[in-house]
């Protein structure tokens, strides 16, 4: 891989939230450039403003792991519908709208999941799902896992991966599982 880009959620979240700096930090020793960006439409997080985003200022491609955290998982599962990235890592990730009325206007779910071009379009995936996740119930990040035949990652005890409920400044897990991927 190139280049680790890690993409945040929405509700206002930026590049420097939870645990993005240290995994940043945590990478840094192997020679791969860390991207942390503040993704614009942060509130809600729409496919309309992200995926141009994506595409001509990150300029995400076949060479690029892709790691994104809740509605920036979401996020670019979809872009890897019709685009080929490196690979994805899924933290706190969910294929439907959870029934808020946020997320159904995201642009996200307006056309049906093709999940064997997801598939093809990358050379792996991995996911980190917590069974106490408030916002998503444990059945998403299972039902992607075995759409994708992802890399598989479940606790009990890291509700959202950060955030109000569970503030997480460290995630040693995935910097572990990373540097073995990248190293």
């Amino acid at each position: 891989m190139r280049r680790v880009i890690l993409l945040h959620g929405n509700g206002n979240s930026t590049g420097n939230d939870n645990w993005f700096p240290y995994i940043k930090t945590g990478l840094s020793d192997l020679d791969i450039i860390c991207e942390t960006p503040d993704l614009p439409d942060a509130e809600l997080a729409r496919s309309k403003f992200w995926f141009p985003y994506f595409k001509d200022v990150l300029k995400i491609g076949a060479d690029d792991l892709v790691i994104g955290h809740s509605s920036g998982a979401l996020a670019i599962l979809k872009y890897a519908e019709e685009n080929k990235i490196g690979a994805s890592v899924l933290v706190g990730t969910y294929y439907t709208d959870l029934g808020y009325e946020d997320e159904r206007t995201s642009g996200y779910f307006d056309t049906p999941w093709d999940w064997e071009k997801i598939k093809i379009n990358q050379n792996w995936t991995a996911i980190f799902a917590s069974t106490d996740d408030p916002y998503i119930p444990i059945a998403e990040p299972r039902y992607i896992r075995d759409k994708l035949g992802s890399t598989y990652f479940e606790f009990d005890d890291r509700g959202h991966f950060g955030g109000e409920t569970h503030p997480m400044l460290e995630l040693p897990e995935l910097l572990e599982f990373l540097r073995s991927k990248l190293a």
